[in-house]
């Protein structure tokens, strides 16, 4: 049945966590240890993002209610390589390379009103993280069809931020390790799996060059600490008929415990730069179908449910809702997946930026209506 599963596996996966609560943009699956014999695959995925709010009150004459946004969240390409071997009849090991954390905001220049435009008064505010990181893993067989595994998970990460007043932050580039633990239970007969991973946090202890915007004090080198969090797998397939599965996920990430909060920009403000309230789960659902030896599609569903209270302005999204489809042709060892989904994005409401002075409970942006459209290839090969 794994003719259909790498469909399913791309239109369940493939762009699934771009949207998903924090800057998560995979799912940091295991699903490539489970692939039979020897296998390598390249994915490459391209997300066209629309998400736009207006201001809920005037700040000054010149960004007035309802000022736009604009799109403050850009296109972006993400691409990964994973490699699995069969070692004997117990062992498999897989290499995955990916880039698991992203962001990329930009308010546009020179559009706030301290600059003289007239739109909203976070304008000219930017922001990107940027992330890569390597994953070794190895699995083990014991016997009834349990299986053990584990690894390790390299992280390299930086950002930059600049805001609207003037402030700005450049983090130095920093290199980690977390690591991964699961079982799982296969029933190969039915095309039965269930697997559940523990993926650790990773603590990265940045170096940061820092600007207040206050005149005549020159950039600070400082320093602070940020935990991108752990997070729980549960992903399952069975048979329900023949050449038709159903597959499906749950993820729960502890997006509570994630902050970025550089020295200067604390002392300053009282409360970190990025930081979210609650913890994530996220729901996915799909069926697989094989229609002939080289063809096999798949449709998938997911659901993160809103929290309500108040989204970052570098981050004005709250749950999310999504449907994916996807094409899988076969022909010897090789197999080629193509993959869309359409992206609901929940509304959000954010606070004032501190800078502004506004009453505690403030609600500065409204962020409605918003959308976006994943695209994906998966070109994979067994030998």
């Amino acid at each position: 049945m794994h003719r259909y599963v790498g469909a399913a596996g791309l239109a369940l996966l493939g762009a699934g966590a771009a949207f998903a609560g924090g800057v998560e943009r995979t799912t940091q699956s295991t699903g490539i240890l489970f692939q039979d014999g020897n296998y390598v695959e390249f994915t490459f995925g391209h997300l066209f993002a629309d998400i736009s709010g207006t201001q809920a009150f005037a700040v000054g004459p010149t960004s007035p209610a309802g000022a736009s946004s604009g799109d403050m969240t850009g296109d972006f390409t993400a691409a990964s390589l994973g490699f699995k071997t069969r070692l004997n009849d117990r062992m498999d090991a897989a290499l995955v390379l990916d880039s698991p954390f992203g962001a990329a905001v930009d308010y546009g220049p020179d559009t706030g009103y301290l600059y003289g435009g007239s739109s909203l008064a976070f304008g000219g505010s930017t922001a990107n993280l940027e992330s890569q990181a390597a994953t070794a893993m190895l699995r083990y067989r014991l016997d009834g069809g349990i299986s053990v595994f584990g690894g390790l998970r390299m992280l390299k990460v930086s950002g930059d931020v600049g805001l609207f007043n003037g402030y700005t932050l450049d983090t130095s580039t920093e290199t980690d390790l977390g690591y991964l633990l699961g079982v799982a239970y296969e029933r190969p007969e039915i095309a039965l799996r269930v697997a559940l991973t523990y993926n650790s946090a990773i603590t990265t202890d940045f170096g940061a060059t820092e600007a207040a915007p206050v005149d005549g004090v020159p950039a600070t080198m400082t320093d602070f600490t940020t935990e991108f969090p752990q997070s729980v797998n549960l992903e399952f397939q069975t048979g329900i008929a023949r050449d038709t599965l159903v597959f499906g996920s749950v993820r729960w990430v502890d997006w509570s415990e994630f902050q970025i909060a550089p020295t200067i920009y604390v002392a300053g403000v009282g409360e970190p730069l990025v930081s979210f309230d609650e913890d994530r789960i996220t729901y996915q659902i799909g069926v697989g179908r094989r229609f002939s030896d080289h063809w096999s599609g798949a449709i998938t569903a997911s659901h993160e449910p809103q929290n309500g209270g108040f989204a970052g302005n570098l981050g004005p999204r709250d749950g999310l809702t999504s449907l994916g489809l996807a094409a899988t042709y076969t022909t010897g060892k090789v197999e080629i997946t193509g993959a869309v989904r359409y992206f609901w994005i929940g509304d959000a409401k954010t606070k004032p930026p501190p800078a502004l002075g506004a009453p505690a409970g403030t609600t500065f942006g409204q962020f409605e209506d918003n959308e976006g459209l994943g695209v994906g290839v998966k070109v994979a090969y067994r030998f």
